[in-house]
């Protein structure tokens, strides 16, 4: 199953390449909203190879997944990759300079599922695809905005 969502950030693409990589914020942030989030690699520096095992409640059951960075492309992107029992995954975020105080946020997600219980999971999401889509694209706009503050303040 893929999904994909898009948004324009009035922000430089430098300061949104710092933001989206800011993975201490982002386990933060996971952490606040009741994970469990453990980096497991031995990096020195940010880059490919970072790793963390997560645990998180979904659907009324405790899920693990591990995630990778599996790609760091300065200042377009990256790209993440989840494994877990039943489900793998790839997320792609990549930036676009549409002005020098515009960027242009795009995220693509993949779900592959790896056996028969997950294949269901797949499917009643694909079931809700737009609900789901919806969501999504939400929640990519309010971070845009949280961009924008964020670099309003800044300059």
């Amino acid at each position: 199953m893929k999904m994909n969502a898009r948004e324009d950030v009035e922000a430089p693409i430098d300061f949104v390449y710092e933001q989206i990589t800011d993975f201490q914020a982002f386990e933060r942030r996971a952490m606040r909203r009741g994970a469990e989030v453990l980096r497991v690699d031995d990096l020195k520096a940010d880059g490919p190879g970072m790793a963390w095992d997560i645990t998180f409640m979904l659907r009324g059951k405790q899920r693990e997944v591990q995630i990778e960075l599996a790609r760091l492309d300065p200042p377009n992107g990256l790209t993440m990759a989840s494994r877990s029992p039943t489900m793998g995954g790839q997320m792609v975020v990549e930036l676009v300079a549409l002005s020098r105080n515009r960027t242009r946020l795009n995220l693509d997600i993949e779900l592959v599922p790896k056996n028969l219980t997950a294949r269901l999971l797949v499917q009643s999401l694909k079931l809700a695809r737009k609900t789901i889509t919806r969501r999504l694209r939400k929640r990519v706009s309010q971070y845009a905005q949280e961009l924008e503050e964020r670099q309003s303040r800044v300059s």
